[in-house]
């Protein structure tokens, strides 16, 4: 019987992330809203199932789906994400901490909450927190991505501080690694809970146009509204963090 060698193991594990690569990246060209012609700069696949993607992507919803279809590959034990949404406008890194600043400064939910910001190696204390809620929000940005750090009272907080963060025009991505404290569990109708917000928070669009059912971490959106109404609608559910899927189907009218 013929004994394996070191470079037969190592031929196997090169066919084996090979085909790992080509079944993960049909998997994501297998979903309509991305389609055939999604071409990653990178998709490297580690001995151990590891994804590195490195792309632009049009959209937040393309970013989500490619990550949600890539994962969901046999194989593929872990994602690095590398990718980013190709924004209407670039802008530079300080334009885009000066619009997010603002968005925090003056949303309501938040004045009691601190605000710091990261800017050239230093944190800069924006706003104190205030008692007895308490709580603060890190604000960072690099190359388009924003970057979200701190602690809040709620889950809700958590993810409109994600959407506020994704309306700043020029935003290429948004890390939010913001925790809750107390820790509260997530279920569908907090997803349902944070995209009504959402809705109700942007100004393009009419909420009380708009019905929303969550199920597991799928958002369902109905109603009628103006066609870029609706379209804006679907960024909006989109944006929560959690979401793993939009299915729109608000009727469009005059």
């Amino acid at each position: 019987m013929r004994m394996l060698t070191f470079v037969d193991t190592e031929r196997r594990m090169k066919a084996k992330t090979r085909d790992l690569h080509d079944n993960a990246l049909a998997a994501i060209r297998s979903e309509s809203r991305i389609g055939a012609h999604f071409k990653p700069r990178s998709l490297e696949i580690a001995d151990d199932g590891t994804a590195t993607i490195d792309a632009e992507v049009k959209n937040v919803a393309a970013k989500r789906l490619a990550l949600e279809r890539l994962a969901s590959t046999p194989g593929i034990t872990a994602i690095v994400d590398r990718l980013r949404v190709t924004p209407a406008q670039a802008r530079s890194d300080d334009g885009i901490l000066d619009d997010l600043r603002k968005a925090f400064y003056d949303e309501p939910s938040f004045r009691s909450l601190a605000l710091k910001e990261h800017e050239n190696g230093t944190i800069r204390l924006v706003r104190d927190a205030v008692e007895p809620v308490g709580g603060e929000i890190e604000l960072e940005v690099h190359h388009g991505v924003i970057i979200l750090n701190g602690q809040v009272p709620s889950l809700a907080s958590k993810r409109l501080a994600g959407v506020l963060a994704w309306w700043v025009p020029g935003s290429r991505d948004v890390v939010n690694g913001i925790a809750v404290e107390p820790q509260e569990e997530d279920a569908p109708i907090r997803v349902e809970e944070a995209v009504r917000i959402a809705l109700e928070k942007d100004p393009f669009v009419n909420a009380e146009q708009v019905r929303v059912g969550v199920r597991n971490r799928t958002v369902h959106l109905t109603g009628a509204l103006s066609r870029d109404a609706r379209e804006a609608a679907e960024s909006d559910a989109w944006y929560v963090f959690g979401v793993d899927d939009v299915i729109n189907d608000i009727e469009i009218v005059a």
